[in-house]
């Protein structure tokens, strides 16, 4: 069995790795982020799918050399509810609860706001939740998979879906390169920042009375 201070040191490993494509890939940025959402550039969403077709690989290499995955039940109305509620959090804030820590780590001072908020957020539900359990408990279909559904090994559902996002992310990649998005001369800046500073009056020469 592993040792808590292995598991400790693994833990601080992927989470350096986490942070470290994290904060190249500039999709923690609000710009980055609302822009994903309102559709003008597909940055997250391409992040999104590599982490989805690379942990297909990843369980599928896992379940050949035996380790069992639990997956957690299929409650709808939480899931819609909640997915509804953390959409609308992200497009006002401009982070999610993963990115806002490479927020602050970056240099973000609201993003404290942001993260304070967050953990209200969550202590409120703790002392909601047993109200509102009853309403997110329904529409509940246990723990529904696709090699569930198929009745297929999990390595025979998960390598053709993991093809089929890869091959999408090239054709995502073709549409829009996340250079023309990121801008070329971007070095932790959007184009759209980019574009705004630019833009903007030189106020470097003005002069005051």
């Amino acid at each position: 069995m592993m040792s808590v201070v292995t598991a400790i040191l693994i833990g601080l490993a992927m989470g350096f790795v986490f942070g470290f494509a994290l904060e190249k890939s500039r999709v923690f940025e609000p710009g980055i982020i609302v822009g994903q959402m309102q559709m003008r550039n597909f940055i997250m969403l391409k992040i999104f799918l590599t982490a989805v077709a690379t942990g297909l690989l990843v369980l599928t290499v896992m379940s050949l050399y035996g380790v069992k995955m639990h997956p957690k039940p299929t409650l709808a109305m939480a899931d819609l509810v909640g997915g509804m509620l953390l959409g609308v959090g992200i497009t006002v804030a401009g982070a999610c609860p993963g990115t806002v820590l490479a927020q602050i780590g970056a240099g973000y001072k609201d993003a404290w706001i942001t993260l304070v908020g967050g953990l209200l957020g969550a202590l409120t539900f703790s002392y909601a939740e047993p109200a509102l359990k009853p309403v997110l408990m329904s529409a509940s279909s246990g723990k529904l998979t696709l090699d569930g559904l198929f009745g297929a090994p999990f390595w025979l559902v998960a390598v053709p879906l993991a093809l089929v996002l890869i091959v999408s992310l090239l054709a995502l990649e073709r549409w829009r390169p996340w250079r023309n998005e990121l801008g070329e001369r971007a070095d932790g800046v959007t184009s759209e920042a980019l574009l705004l500073t630019e833009s903007a009056p030189d106020q470097a020469h003005t002069v005051h009375p």
